[in-house]
């Protein structure tokens, strides 16, 4: 431990009187308590030292690892190996003490990282290609795990003793009852926030009354559907990864191929019908907590009556949006299932693993959702729905 009387350590670049050569002179304490000093003192001298310079350590006073680090990094391994060499005035505590830091500092200066080189429009197309092959590579392991999953699905089909209806009940409730609170909440306050911005801007050419028609055209044919998907994409899909990524962490899955089990069957099948059978409901549920929202922001703000809201809403709106909106719902829960059970069979084995699949998972079941709305959204338009 240092005490108060300790010196700090000063370093500099003296020419000797009697030769008029320069050298290195280090005095006082090189130790950790003035480590930030010291180093500040040998950054500024190190541009006007040559490769060996001659070093003057006589009145040094105490020196630990840390400032033997400092001089042992600022000389470099070639003039330390010459000091070791030729002088002999240099105490022999301190050489023994530079000579341990210098074969740490040689191994460093050995093992050096290459420089980066500038990032150009070379690397930048390289970079873009590999992000491609990365994408190409996750469409292809989706599509095989699709068809692995097919595939026991229509090998059990026509076996009701193999069908998990416990399970599918179980996921049933937690995927899809457990949501409705979320769903409806989320769907009725963006209907609300819908119904203001269209008034606001039809307010203009006195045509608030088609605000009705902007609400029920919105949710049931996009928003309805595309709310549930995303919703469910970051409550269901993180769920089903995390679930199977912490069995396969305590090597559950495992275990089921041993015994003669089909991991296929016992955890993924079970969670693609539950969802594929609650997002339809959720759906239904959200497009009526929209609509609901827009009345209320109608009724309230733009003195439609609930009646003319009603009336404009049956006058006006197709009976079969609602059933465009719903025909894509099916398909979002297949995929958001699909994506949530896959990374978690990638899980590796450690806790970080299981954030980053699902934080993966997460991700790319609303970037799947969001494209094939967007496709869906063109067919329609195309085919003149």
């Amino acid at each position: 431990m240092e005490h108060a009387a300790s010196t700090p350590g000063l370093v500099q670049w003296l020419p000797l009187p009697d030769t008029g050569e320069n050298v290195l002179r280090f005095t006082g304490d090189w130790t950790l308590v003035h480590f930030s000093a010291l180093e500040a003192q040998l950054d500024a001298l190190k541009p006007h030292l040559p490769d060996v310079p001659d070093v003057d350590f006589n009145d040094v006073g105490r020196i630990d690892t840390a400032g033997a680090g400092l001089i042992a990094v600022a000389l470099g391994p070639k003039c330390l190996q010459w000091l070791a060499e030729h002088d002999k005035d240099l105490p022999q505590q301190l050489r023994a003490l530079l000579d341990t830091v210098s074969e740490a500092v040689a191994e460093i200066y050995a093992h050096r990282p290459p420089p980066r080189p500038n990032f150009g429009f070379r690397d930048l197309l390289a970079d873009v290609g590999a992000s491609v092959v990365n994408i190409a590579e996750l469409g292809f392991r989706l599509l095989g795990f699709i068809g692995v999953t097919l595939e026991t699905l229509a090998h059990n089909l026509w076996r009701p003793r193999r069908w998990r209806i416990t399970s599918l009940v179980a996921h049933m409730e937690q995927t899809g009852l457990h949501a409705v609170p979320i769903v409806m909440l989320l769907s009725f306050l963006i209907g609300a926030v819908i119904a203001f911005l269209g008034a606001t801007a039809l307010q203009q050419y006195g045509a608030t009354l088609f605000t009705v028609d902007l609400v029920s055209y919105s949710f049931l044919r996009e928003l309805g559907v595309l709310l549930t998907a995303i919703i469910l994409a970051g409550r269901t899909a993180s769920a089903f990864t995390a679930q199977i990524g912490s069995m396969k962490i305590g090597e559950e899955v495992d275990a089921m191929r041993t015994m003669g089990l089909d991991p296929i069957e016992l955890l993924v099948l079970p969670r693609v019908l539950a969802l594929i059978v609650v997002t339809p409901l959720l759906t239904f549920l959200a497009m009526l907590a929209g609509i609901l929202g827009g009345l209320l922001v109608c009724w309230f703000a733009l003195d439609i009556s609930p009646a003319m809201f009603v009336s404009v809403f049956q006058t006006d709106t197709p009976l079969h949006y609602l059933w465009l909106g719903l025909a894509k719902a099916p398909i979002f829960a297949f995929l958001i299932a699909m994506i949530g059970c896959l990374e978690g069979f990638k899980v590796q084995g450690s806790a970080q693993s299981v954030g980053e699949r699902t934080t993966t998972s997460v991700v790319q079941s609303i970037f799947l959702v969001i494209v094939v709305d967007a496709l869906a959204a063109l067919f329609y338009m195309e085919m003149g729905w």
